[in-house]
This record gives structure tokens, sequence and C-alpha cells, in this order.
């Protein structure tokens, strides 16, 4: 801050920051408190490193590029708050998600080695009541070692794996909540739920930064990517963007493909056209991410 003040001084200083989530968030915020606008620039490329990396070279390429930039384009940081408060409630879903279906599946294999009981066991879904049947389950006279220790096991991974679904429980219940005070009405629509609904939240993150709906499909990764040859005019999948916001908005145009009239009016006038299904989901997903953007400009708050 200090050497700011004593090497730019002006009326209007912008800071081209790198990482402004990660390792320069503390000086992200403090520049912010200090009334200095910060901008989010990108990591140099490859082809941008071949004359060397110093402080110096990676300090004048991130302020070359906020010089290229016009005022409307320039990235703001994502904010905090609220927003930040879902994404760990996402990320920390995420981790727990994956280690319950790794208990789910280590139970599985377990009772699968075991007796005609055990794999009787194993072929059942692991809902809540039969989880505490696996773990409520005893021994008997005569049981072996490996027997009891495949018992018990069994029963500390069923325990396991019921605490994890009301941790999970609990997570959802907190995104429901944070997501409605940050965006009122947004899980109203059809598909949009406290896990899609977070995501499209932490993605969007505030005003500003997607210019437009374009801008914020291409965020998302479906825009539509040409690729026709000779009279055949097509679309292909676009594998960049966000892929978190990408399955965020499959999920919600799943769910209105199995629920919604207008889209199974939409998915008859697409087949009937003579397109395939996976691009009539990557059409849906285009017009999802339109409407989902339009929300979420005009229920947060500025």
């Amino acid at each position: 801050m200090a050497w700011i003040a004593e090497h730019t001084p002006g009326p209007r200083i912008v800071v081209g920051l790198e990482g402004t989530r990660s390792y320069g968030i503390g000086l992200a915020r403090a520049l912010d408190s200090a009334g200095l606008a910060v901008v989010e620039v990108e990591c140099p490329r490859r082809r941008q490193r071949r004359r060397g990396k110093s402080d110096p070279i990676d300090a004048r390429l991130a302020a070359l590029e906020v010089l290229r930039m016009d005022d409307i384009r320039k990235p703001l940081p994502r904010s905090d708050g609220d927003r930040e408060a879902i994404r760990i409630l996402l990320g920390a879903r995420c981790d727990l998600t994956v280690a319950r279906t790794a208990q789910i599946n280590r139970l599985r294999a377990l009772l699968l080695t075991g007796d005609d009981d055990d794999r009787l066991l194993a072929r059942l879904t692991m809902s809540e009541g039969n989880l505490g049947l696996i773990a409520r389950r005893r021994g008997h006279c005569g049981e072996s070692t490996e027997a009891k220790v495949r018992r018990v096991e069994a029963r500390r991974l069923a325990l396991a794996i019921r605490d994890s679904a009301r941790v999970l429980a609990d997570n959802k219940r907190q995104l429901a909540e944070l997501v409605e005070a940050f965006a009122p009405g947004l899980q109203n629509r059809l598909g949009v739920g406290p896990v899609s609904g977070g995501q499209l939240i932490v993605s969007w993150s505030h005003h500003g930064r997607c210019r437009h709906e374009a801008a914020f499909a291409a965020l998302a990764g479906v825009s539509p990517v040409p690729a026709s040859s000779g009279r055949t005019h097509r679309h292909r999948l676009n594998r960049g963007g966000d892929r978190h916001l990408n399955r965020a908005l499959h999920d919600v145009v799943l769910t209105r493909w199995r629920m919604c009239p207008r889209t199974h009016a939409y998915i008859a006038a697409g087949r009937a056209r003579g397109k395939s299904d996976a691009e009539i989901r990557r059409a849906l997903k285009r017009y999802t991410a339109r409407e989902l953007f339009r929300a979420l400009n005009a229920s947060v708050a500025h």
C-alpha cells in the first residue's frame, strides 16, 4: 500500500491482481478497503513466460493486461459474504459425497466376501433402514475371527454412512437458506434446488462479472460451437468454461426434461426436425443459462 501511494500518484488507481480467491485474497481485501479498484487478471500463459519469470516481469504483464481492458470488461474479484459461505458449503458437500460413495463401495465389497446373509445385504439399497439392519447385527456362538472382524467393520461403515447422510442433509438445509437469502425466488424455478442454485450463485458471483447472458453462457460452457460441414449444419459440445456451472445447468435441464410440459413440447419439435437428444439438451442448456442469468440479475440486490 505504501509503495502504491509513493509510486503511483493519481486520482484513480486500478490494481491488476492474480488469485483473488486464493493466495491473493488478503491483498485484494486490503486494497478494496483502501478504496482502490481491483480487477482480476489471468496467470501469464506459457508463451508469455519465454522471457523469464520474476516479480517485476509478472507485475508488468498484469499491468499490461489491465491496460488492454476497456472499463466495461474489467472483471471484478468475486464477492465475499453469503456467496463465499455458499462456496464453502458446496466444497464441503463435494468432499462429503465422495467420501460417502467410497464408504458405500467399501461396505458392499466387504459384504460380498462374506457368507450368504452378507451377500444378500450387499445387494440391498443402502437406505437408512438397511444400514440400521447392518449396524444392529450381532455375533453368534462359534463365530470365526474373520466373520467377527467383518461384522464389526461392516457396522462401523454402516454407522459412518448414516452419519454422512445426516451431515449432507444439514449441508443441504444450510444451502437452501443461504440461496434463498442471496437470490430470493431462485429455487422456485423448476429444477433449481439448493445445490444447483448455490453453484449458479457462486459462478455468477455478482452484478457485472458477466456483462450479458452470452458471456454467462460462455462461462458455463454452453455457448454453441459450430461443427458444420457441407450441407450439414451442427454444433458440437463445448468442453470449456466452468464445469461445475455446466453440471448445475445439466441437472436443471434433466429435471425439466422429465417434468416440464414446455420442455416436452420443445423436445418433440426438435426430434421432428431431426435433432438428436444430445443436441436438444445442449440447446436447452443454452436457453436455461439465459433464463437463470436474467433471474439472478433481477433477484440479487446491487
